[in-house]
């Protein structure tokens, strides 16, 4: 007489984490084929937790600053770092997911940087089957050109990058540019202008430009840096340096990078308990009466029946 499987003692309940695990484990296996950017990527738990991380934070930002509109079509700047080559992965994945209803085409833009590696992105993308585009403009000549020996180049690499951009962006019928920018550049933003700039301010996830025709979007505005770079790394994806800015010393990103690097050496997950403060404002517990009408603020206050009344505050003459 065969015994009932489920009232045997053989027959021991699987925990729902192995349920999970192998689940995970097979879609692992199948992923391989959701696109060339993730071919060869490893099957570590490590690895698949993190890329996993990176997809739903990913996705999370973008539910959650309405960034699609259906149909339509992302400029995804790509500048061989290991944040836009993550970008460009991660978004990918969640258009093969169905979950990105938008066109993508990826695009490079040559800045005319001495020793710049063009040959490396191009190839890249082709052997990857990436739509895309490379847009050579010498901007680096304007940089040195016009920033005095000593000064950062930053700011004017930044504006003249963002003007093409948008105009590669226009001609090819794209709604938005899309960069690379993670929770870390994020925070860091938000010091930089706190410290030097003496404002309440960072990078939004989502920007409408100053013609108001198109938006910019930072997908990875809830991944950290350091999932950016053990991604990226992993997948063995060509990262290419930065040396026009990377390479000056004392930039205040910099200095503002190592005063975050300590507060998490000293408090782990410091970062992140800051990053959610950014999503949590209190305007009535700030100084800026723009934000909250201070003047007009009331108190409560009874009258000669026990009645509550507003009293407004006494004007001074």
């Amino acid at each position: 007489m065969l015994s009932d499987p489920q009232t045997s003692p053989s027959a021991t309940p699987v925990p729902d984490e192995e349920i999970e695990a192998a689940v995970d484990q097979v879609a692992a296996d199948a992923q391989d084929d959701i696109h060339p950017l993730f071919h060869g990527a490893p099957q570590s738990t490590e690895f698949r937790k993190l890329r996993k991380r990176i997809v739903r934070q990913t996705r999370e930002a973008i539910e959650q600053y309405g960034m699609v509109e259906r149909g339509a079509r992302w400029l995804v700047c790509l500048s061989g770092g290991k944040d836009s080559y993550t970008l460009l992965a991660v978004l990918h994945e969640l258009q093969w997911r169905g979950l990105l209803p938008v066109d993508l085409l990826a695009c490079n833009l040559d800045q005319g940087q001495p020793g710049f590696p063009a040959t490396v992105l191009p190839e890249f993308l082709q052997k990857m089957g990436v739509p895309h585009r490379v847009e050579y403009q010498d901007t680096y000549s304007i940089v040195v050109d016009k920033i005095p020996q000593g000064r950062t180049f930053c700011a004017l690499c930044s504006r003249l990058r963002r003007g093409n951009l948008y105009r590669v962006a226009r001609e090819e019928g794209c709604s938005a540019v899309v960069l690379g920018h993670h929770r870390d550049d994020i925070l860091e933003t938000f010091f930089m202008n706190l410290f030097h700039g003496g404002r309440l301010a960072t990078m939004p996830p989502k920007l409408l430009n100053e013609e108001g025709d198109l938006f910019v979007y930072r997908p990875l505005a809830h991944v950290a840096e350091v999932d950016c770079e053990k991604f990226a790394r992993a997948m063995n994806y060509p990262i290419i340096p930065c040396d026009l800015c990377g390479s000056q010393d004392g930039l205040q990103r910099q200095q503002v990078k190592q005063i975050l690097d300590q507060w998490e050496t000293n408090a782990p997950g410091r970062r992140q308990v800051m990053f959610r403060a950014l999503m949590n404002a209190r305007p009535s517990h700030l100084l800026d009466p723009k934000l909250f009408d201070f003047a007009g603020l009331t108190r409560r206050d009874q009258n000669d029946s026990g009645e509550q009344i507003d009293v407004a505050p006494p004007q001074l003459r």
